[in-house]
């Protein structure tokens, strides 16, 4: 792959003293601060806290969204903050995939056609893409939902569309960010064992940010952080 060659060794992910500021109404704010962390190929990872806890901007920093104002990130070899924004676009387009709470589903296109635009960026053929989106859909459960739009979806079938786009492109990683977020408790526990399931059938890593316990069990591995640290990471 011309952008970013995929490793074979080494951990997916390897974080050293990162550190996110920022700068509101011209007060500093520290949103990440001190954070080493590794995240191996494979493995179902939560970081979990409250509001303000920096998870939110912890999976920034992991899906190529954001850079740190210190420390490194880097990804499978590759230092982020060093790469060209031609580059990380490329990696986010072809290695990362992306859950959001909100759904972010183009409300004027199908479910299929929602997972097949995610492969527009790299240059999959038209005939190609459609039957992606149609055998991810079918393994989320949604083959009868195929031409149906979003708002004739219910929010559970949404977050499947949702985790069917982020597979298209057969990513390295799934990030998702708090993505049981408006769903009621069945839809969140349906959501979690369909994105438990499929990581464990493609041995895609998955990095979840929840506020949820409950979300948090059912990963393997659990990273909690409070005021931006992390202050706790173990094995589920």
């Amino acid at each position: 792959m011309s952008d970013h060659a995929r490793s074979a060794e080494g951990p997916l992910y390897a974080l050293a003293g990162v550190e996110r500021r920022y700068e509101r109404g011209g007060v500093q704010v520290l949103a990440v601060h001190d954070v080493d962390l590794e995240i191996r190929r494979g493995e179902f990872v939560s970081v979990e806290g409250p509001s303000g806890s920096g998870k939110t901007t912890l999976l920034q920093l992991l899906g190529a969204l954001d850079s740190p104002t210190a420390g490194s990130v880097s990804f499978d070899g590759m230092e982020l903050g060093r790469a060209s924004d031609r580059t990380l676009t490329g990696i986010r387009a072809r290695h990362i995939g992306f859950v959001f709470q909100q759904f972010n589903l183009i409300p004027t296109l199908t479910a299929a056609e929602n997972v097949a635009m995610a492969m527009m960026p790299v240059d999959t053929g038209g005939e190609e893409r459609h039957a992606r989106a149609v055998e991810l859909l079918e393994q989320v459960g949604l083959g009868a939902r195929l031409d149906h739009l979003p708002s004739r979806l219910s929010g559970g079938e949404q977050q499947r569309v949702a985790v069917a786009r982020a597979l298209a492109n057969r990513p390295s990683v799934i990030v998702a960010d708090e993505p049981t977020g408006n769903l009621d408790t069945r839809n969140a526990n349906e959501v979690m064992a369909l994105i438990g399931r499929l990581q464990a059938e493609t041995d895609v890593t998955v990095v979840v940010a929840t506020h949820d316990p409950e979300v948090a069990r059912q990963s393997r591995r659990r990273v909690q952080m409070r005021d931006g640290a992390v202050v706790d990471d173990r094995e589920a």
